[in-house]
């Protein structure tokens, strides 16, 4: 089946029509998705899709029928463009972020969501915290909609400034007339999260105190606000999910020691609770469209995404949409209301990612389009799920793609370990390493220890093991397809980002003999450093984030000495292969200074590094200039020391 750009589109953004070169440009994987969200209308008449050509987005709104007629499109820019949502036939309500510090809030720069109605009979986007009195268009979470008496209503959670500081506030704005008014101020400081009843009240709140690692649920009845559950949550790990089932109950992710998984727990307004059936399975729940009650949730199982819905007819209507798409990876992007009309993201093994429509009632499916428009089939290699045995006989699983046209014999590799830690590599098209197999390297994605997604002991098994097990699980990897004679051990570096970028500096600082060269996208370096700059965002001493890193790292607190055995700047003169350092200025998560502080110490033992600073890029790689600029550095820098021919 012929996949198609969208044809509304056409005149803006066309597709390449000549063919390709036989080895793929690194602008095809390095450059921003041409297509980053579909969102169908709630009736399913409209479509509408954050496009993207270099730096520049566009919101597009269209009929859903083929060939559908183009309603609208609105510029951008470079606004990084987070979410897209709509709010009736009418409004689109979009979000974007920004790097900036913010006086009256505590901490360093972040980065900051920004939210903004998009009036399609208008044609205006209006901020939607606009003249509201010591509040800012900042918001802490995407907006949720309700409507009331058939009025569109955004709720968003913002801030506003009282005694000279920002405090989390819940407004309502009605989306017809514009207007705006403070919902709730939160009974305490440690107000995190609200959610709002189908009618448009305030009916939960989530506690969270970072000091204490305290979590409490209050829920609103009658008689006002009443905490129904307090627990211990050292990582911040409770937290407000949305509806229940029956639309009238609350969801909460909470920790089940018992089965040692988290799951889903369903509160009445009277405080009572039950375990959802399942849900300790979950990956993330799935609500109905409005928000207004729990449907079932999405795991992925091995290699296959699964969906479970709780009704027999939403299931045998997932089930025929899976069923359109035979052997490709299928994703739920939207749906409408009745959920007959439903937005998918089809991974295939072959072609590389698409957007799809289905249409139930017609029991028709088609392409809406490629989300690499430029990428062809010969862009395209095979990836494989492995497994490998641990040096203690812990069993890792991941994945290896194999350059196309390549025999998996003697290959050069680049191991490219995920961020987190605590997160996983999954099945389908990874633009990293794809972009790396084109010029020839197998790339091994190890689901090292720590990773999340294989159970709560499988991810606590991490802890400590910073530097340590995690990344001898990388090597034994390496060792794993040498054995199999896949690999050539002595042709081998490591890549990473994030956390990644750890294990990249670490595999050059601490286990030696194992890679030619090493590259590090955004890596902690000083570990104590981090940690300390990590909870600066936070007005305790302690708090989630110090515990989470202290607990995966191993260590007391920051005066620990161990923090130095296992931080890579504190072990440069160890280093024996080149080493090279990428990252962006306005990175929040991990700070610019992680990488300077890595590339003085190189320096000032004498050992070979390069530092390219991204100027304008966040953590998140939000820039299609500096995200190639990123990908074309590695890409160099590994033919330099580890050419693949």
């Amino acid at each position: 089946m012929l996949r198609t750009i969208l044809a509304a589109v056409a005149a803006s953004f066309a597709m390449a029509g000549a063919a390709l070169a036989e080895v793929t440009p690194l602008s095809v994987y390095g450059g921003l998705p041409n297509l980053e969200q579909v969102e169908i209308s709630p009736d399913g008449k409209f479509l509408a899709i954050a496009v993207t050509d270099g730096e520049k987005r566009m919101l597009v709104v269209r009929e859903a029928g083929e060939n559908g007629k183009l309603l609208s499109a609105m510029n951008f820019g470079d606004t990084k463009l987070r979410a897209v949502q709509w709010a009736g036939p009418e409004h689109v309500l979009i979000t974007t972020s920004s790097t900036a510090e913010v006086y009256g809030l505590s901490g360093p720069k972040r980065e900051y969501l920004m939210g903004f109605d998009f009036n399609l009979v208008t044609k205006k986007q209006i901020p939607l915290l606009k003249n509201q009195e010591d509040a800012m268009n900042v918001i802490l979470e995407t907006p949720d909609v309700r409507f009331i008496e058939g009025v569109p209503h955004a709720f968003v959670e913002g801030i506003h400034f009282h005694d000279g500081r920002g405090w989390n506030t819940l407004y309502r704005i009605n989306l017809k007339t514009g207007a705006t008014r403070m919902l709730d101020k939160g009974g305490t400081e440690n107000t995190d999260d609200w959610l709002v009843s189908p009618e448009g009240q305030p009916l939960a709140q989530s506690i969270y105190d970072e000091k204490q690692g305290a979590w409490s649920l209050k829920i609103r009845g009658a008689d006002g606000w009443t905490t129904v559950e307090k627990t211990v949550s050292k990582m911040g790990s409770f937290g407000l999910r949305g509806m229940g089932r029956d639309g009238q109950s609350v969801v909460v992710w909470a920790y089940d020691e018992d089965t040692d998984k988290t799951l889903l727990r369903e509160y009445a307004l009277d405080g009572s609770h039950v375990d959802v059936p399942g849900s300790g399975d979950y990956d993330r729940p799935i609500h109905a469209p409005d928000g207004s009650r729990l449907l079932g949730g999405y795991s992925l199982v091995g290699d296959e995404n699964r969906y479970a819905f709780f009704d027999a007819k939403t299931q045998a209507s997932w089930n025929a949409v899976r069923k359109a798409f035979p052997g490709d990876q299928v994703s739920l992007a939207s749906w409408s209301d009745d959920r007959r009309k439903v937005v998918v993201q089809v991974d295939s093994p072959t072609l590389g990612p698409a957007f799809a429509l289905v249409d139930l009632d017609a029991k028709s499916a088609r392409w809406l389009g490629e989300i690499y428009r430029a990428l062809t089939a010969d862009g395209v290699s095979e990836v494989r799920p492995i497994r490998y045995k641990a040096a203690d006989g812990l069993e890792i699983t991941g994945y290896l793609t194999v350059p196309r046209g390549k025999d998996a014999k003697n290959l050069p590799l680049v191991v490219l370990p995920h961020g987190g830690p605590a997160a996983r590599d999954k099945p389908g098209f990874d633009w990293w390493s794809q972009a790396l197999a084109s010029r020839g390297y197998a790339v091994l994605q190890p689901n090292f220890r720590g990773s999340d997604g294989f159970g709560q002991a499988f991810l606590e098994k991490g802890y400590g093991q910073w530097g340590k097990a995690m990344q001898t699980d990388l090597s034994d990897g390496v060792r794993h397809l040498a054995k199999q004679g896949v690999i050539d051990p002595k042709r081998v570096c490591i890549v990473g980002a994030s956390y990644g970028g750890y294990a990249a500096l670490a595999g050059a600082t601490l286990d030696h003999g194992v890679y030619r060269c090493a590259v590090s996208v955004a890596g902690p370096s000083e570990l104590k450093r981090f940690v300390f700059d990590s909870s600066k965002r936070y007005e305790t001493g302690r708090n989630s984030a110090q515990r989470y890193w202290l607990q995966f790292m191993g260590a007391d607190g920051l005066k620990d000495p161990d923090l130095a055995l296992i931080s890579p700047a504190k072990l440069a003169d160890k280093v024996e292969i080149p080493i090279l350092l990428i990252h962006g200025k306005d990175d929040t998560v991990v700070p610019y200074v992680q990488s300077t502080l890595m590339a003085d110490a190189l320096k000032k033992a004498g050992k070979p590094v390069e530092l390219v600073s991204l100027d304008g890029e966040d953590h998140f790689l939000s820039r299609g200039a500096t995200r190639l600029r990123m990908l074309t550095s590695v890409v160099g820098f590994l033919e330099k020391n580890n050419p693949p021919n």
